[in-house]
């Protein structure tokens, strides 16, 4: 049985309508200002148009060979530190929004993924691998490695003390 496809939808229309009506009302009431606002826009929409292509093609790259399946089965109890790398991996590459990954991740507990990569996969997904070229551009190659090394240590601290709440928990 073939996969009911759903039409692609506008997501950002509201939004888009709103800026619009905004400019539209600025332009009426100040020029000058709206002149300005939209050069300075189209300023940053050059400059972050490469890092768009950049981030397509390296998303588009990374989930076309790895898929959230293949990452699951290193993340059952016998998994070792291995699983918490797993985790932390598969946390940074997920994408989209949070609760979309319920589903799979409530199905994964199920197949015996512990709890403490289900904490370490939802903390490491702080770091977006879409958003890394713009935090390295506006803040430096430094800042963004040291920022995050912390997320992930963070991520993982959490994990931990998951890990200790769970073996102290009756049955």
């Amino acid at each position: 049985m073939k996969k009911q496809e759903k039409p692609l939808t506008f997501r950002g229309k509201y939004l888009l309508l709103t800026v619009l009506l905004f400019y539209g009302l600025l332009f009426l009431l100040d020029r000058q200002s709206a002149l300005l606002a939209l050069q300075k826009s189209g300023a940053v929409l050059i400059k972050i148009i490469p890092i768009f292509i950049v981030v397509i093609l390296f998303t588009s790259i990374l989930n076309y060979f790895i898929k959230p399946k293949q990452i699951a089965r290193h993340l059952g109890h016998e998994s070792g530190i291995k699983g918490w790398l797993w985790a932390l991996a598969a946390g940074v590459i997920s994408h989209g929004p949070m609760y979309a990954w319920y589903s799979l991740i409530e199905d994964l507990r199920g197949h015996g993924m512990k709890d403490e990569f289900i904490v370490v996969f939802f903390a490491s997904r702080a770091i977006k691998i879409p958003l890394l070229p713009f935090m390295i551009d506006y803040f430096g190659l430094t800042f963004t490695v040291v920022l995050s090394f912390y997320m992930l240590l963070g991520a993982l601290i959490q994990g931990m003390c998951m890990q200790i709440i769970q073996s102290k928990k009756p049955g």
